[in-house]
């Protein structure tokens, strides 16, 4: 067979003088640094075994070698692999974040100045911020109350002859309802981007939630149930496209074409409509080890964030103001990366907002953890009539203004979790008796 030609960077073939990929090795005494980085003081042995560890390393050190690469290799290979069996999906490329994935979905769509794209009203802004970027018109769909995620009703009544893009958000881990989404965009012929940074893992009716539209995206941030030592994220797809995820992710790069006189070709996607160009959001081998590690332990975090979750809906259900989140069903389940605390302000004798303040002077961690986008400078500056929006999202507004915070699952103590389920029902009895 005749020999694999070698890249002149990765000492992949002969050479007298060779050239690595890896300009300055990391030795001993970084290694040791990021240990104490990943493993801080706490405890009074610290010092001592810390020692211990300095020295096996640099004992370590003499007798091994550095890698060959430090980005896009074997790791981030394996983890691709890994994630298409667990999604069950076709395709999977390992980015810097989930932003970067719904870019993939909004370049594909040839998405451009004058082409609209609907979003929930409630969102991060990394959901919208490629199409503020490229011009292109963001249209704001109200919420469902009960799970604060879009409503698909109102994203038909806000479809016109210039939108191209869907993009529902699994907040909190809990998908959207995908079925009258997806029949809207074979209806319309547009393409669907999900945003499922809180949903790796979540399932709806029967698949992994990110794997419903023509693209879906994970976050791997470090707030992320699971995460890649601080930031990462995953596309994923089943469309023919994504057999070009690795050109798409390293800027059209095309190692099995050349041009005259050089190695490789740099070459444009083909989108929905026409060619783009590729960016650059490239993921290292580091990152994809963390998160290998990270999902094995995938099951049980899940089902501790649950346990938790079923703890507090028994608890709160004793106030009927208090509007308990909907919960895992044989066709549903979330990732419960976090907890959907409602009142009735009626009922509650006040708003959200007393509440809020009620907790946070109790100790307990809380917040809405998204606010109405069109309420952001970076909109109201780009020309969006504000009042007209918020009219057109009621549910957004009694929302965010009079109903909802969250509540956090995960790294709690049995006593912390009890304290927090009691201090919402002493808030809100509080709230009910005028005190």
């Amino acid at each position: 067979m005749p020999k694999k030609p070698s890249d002149f960077r990765y000492e992949s073939g002969p050479a007298q003088v060779p050239w690595a990929a890896v300009g300055e090795n990391y030795n001993a005494e970084d290694v040791i640094e990021l240990i104490r980085f990943l493993f801080q003081k706490n405890g009074d042995g610290y010092d001592e075994a810390l020692k211990q560890v300095e020295a096996s390393v640099r004992s370590l050190s003499e007798v091994g070698k550095s890698p060959g690469k430090l980005s896009l290799g074997a790791k981030v290979s394996e983890l691709e692999e890994i994630m298409k069996e667990y999604l069950g999906v076709e395709y999977c490329s390992f980015l810097t974040n989930a932003t970067a994935g719904f870019e993939f979905g909004y370049k594909y769509a040839n998405l451009g100045p004058g082409d609209e794209v609907i979003a929930p009203a409630i969102t991060f802004i990394a959901t919208i911020s490629y199409p503020l970027s490229v011009g292109a018109k963001v249209v704001f769909a109200d919420v469902d109350p009960k799970s604060i995620n879009m409503d698909p009703a109102d994203v038909e009544r806000k479809i016109t002859e210039k939108t191209k893009v869907i993009i529902p958000v699994h907040i909190g881990g809990w998908p959207v309802d995908m079925d009258p989404i997806m029949r809207l965009a074979e209806k319309y012929d547009l393409v669907v981007i999900e945003d499922a940074a809180h949903a790796f893992g979540a399932e709806y009716k029967g698949k992994k939630a990110g794997t419903i539209g023509h693209f879906g995206s994970f976050s791997f941030h470090e707030v992320k149930n699971v995460t890649s030592f601080g930031e990462g994220g995953i596309v994923c797809t089943n469309l023919p496209f994504g057999g070009h995820f690795g050109k798409c992710r390293f800027l059209g790069v095309d190692m099995s074409r050349k041009i005259k006189n050089w190695l490789y070709d740099v070459v444009p996607l083909d989108g929905k409509y026409g060619p783009f160009a590729a960016g650059n959001s490239s993921s290292t081998e580091i990152q994809a080890i963390g998160l290998i590690q990270q999902m094995k332990r995938m099951d049980s975090i899940i089902k501790e964030r649950r346990k938790n979750a079923e703890y507090l809906v028994e608890r709160l259900k004793e106030n009927d103001a208090i509007i308990v989140p909907p919960m895992d069903t044989s066709q549903i389940q979330s990732t419960h990366h976090l907890f959907l605390l409602q009142i009735d302000p009626e009922k509650a004798g006040g708003d959200i907002q007393i509440l809020k303040q009620k907790l946070q002077e109790k100790g307990i961690t809380n917040i809405p953890h998204f606010a109405p986008l069109y309420k952001f400078d970076v909109v109201k500056r780009m020309g969006y009539p504000v009042e007209d929006i918020e009219a057109s999202c009621p549910q957004t507004e009694e929302v965010f203004n009079r109903r909802f915070t969250h509540l956090p699952l995960y790294g709690l103590t049995t006593e912390q979790l009890q304290y927090m389920a009691d201090g919402v029902l002493e808030a809100v009895s509080e709230m009910q008796s005028g005190k």
